[in-house]
């Protein structure tokens, strides 16, 4: 039921079929890189790097340097991490990736937490979410509104050649993008939501039922831009309320305690993704009041 081995399995299948096998991946540390090199094995069958937890962007912009050096701009790279490894810990290096506009395409598999270091709050960890250091407690329950970073809308923000949102609720539209972004040149960013039933609290086996429901809510809008634009959008067709999606986890249960202040803090949720609606466009005909 892991997101991220998902995510990461296809958008690997389609970097590797559109570069013919020429392929150089980058792995910061974190549950990916854990969990596919058990030392001294590996399951990687690509040229692939393991860099320290926040350093992937740059290592990767080194390599893709030395490449071009060498006359070898047909070989591609691609760079990963985890949330933590991107919007906190390497986020300093990632800006710094994105200002040079080097030749990488960098993807995010965005659990929402330290997910490999017992689940911890990272600042992509939404609000009133419970994890290790934001406990179900107190006044205000669970991670705290008005925190965090929009990791798609920064990039954005640098003026980059593309950048995109994915969702394992959607591999071939996760698959199509990577299509897309592997070809360009300059620097990319790809940032798949990868749901993780040990650190949400949901069933293994409601992965990508959990991922579909945060897309048909509007917390977790599909979209790509290029170019100063958003150039893509992945309508809304069955549009649901943000608790059908919450209620399938545990890291939200304080939510459903019938109080007045839950009611209150699910209305504000709500309102976060009703304005991910109207921003992006996404709803569809059958949405509409």
């Amino acid at each position: 039921g892991c997101g991220q081995a998902l995510g990461a399995r296809y958008v690997l299948d389609a970097a590797m079929r559109a570069t013919g096998g020429r392929l150089v991946t980058v792995n910061a540390t974190g549950c990916l890189e854990v969990f596919t090199t058990a030392s001294p094995e590996s399951a990687w069958q690509v040229p692939w790097m393991h860099s320290v937890f926040g350093n992937a962007a740059p290592v990767a912009a080194g390599v893709a340097a030395a490449l071009a050096v060498k006359g070898k701009q047909d070989i591609r790279v691609l760079a990963q991490g985890g949330d933590g490894g991107t919007a906190d810990i390497g986020f300093g290096p990632l800006s710094g990736m994105f200002e040079r506009n080097d030749d990488v395409l960098y993807v995010c598999y965005d659990n929402q937490g330290y997910m490999n270091t017992g689940v911890q709050r990272s600042s992509a960890t939404p609000p009133t979410a419970r994890t290790a250091t934001t406990p179900a407690l107190g006044a205000e329950p669970g991670n705290t509104f008005g925190q965090g970073k929009n990791l798609p809308a920064l990039a954005m923000a640098h003026g980059i050649p593309y950048v995109a949102t994915a969702s394992v609720a959607d591999l071939h539209d996760l698959e199509a993008k990577i299509l897309r972004a592997i070809p360009m040149r300059g620097a990319r960013y790809v940032h798949v939501d990868v749901p993780c039933p040990l650190g949400w609290g949901h069933a293994g086996d409601e992965t990508i039922q959990v991922a579909r429901l945060a897309v048909e809510s509007g917390l977790f809008p599909l979209f790509e831009w290029q170019a100063g634009a958003i150039t893509g959008r992945t309508q809304i067709r069955r549009r649901v309320p943000v608790d059908a999606c919450l209620r399938l986890q545990r890291r939200f249960a304080h939510l459903f305690d019938g109080s007045e202040a839950s009611r209150a803090r699910l209305a504000r949720l709500q309102g976060i993704a009703d304005a991910n609606i109207e921003r992006f466009g996404l709803a569809g005909e059958e949405t509409r009041p």
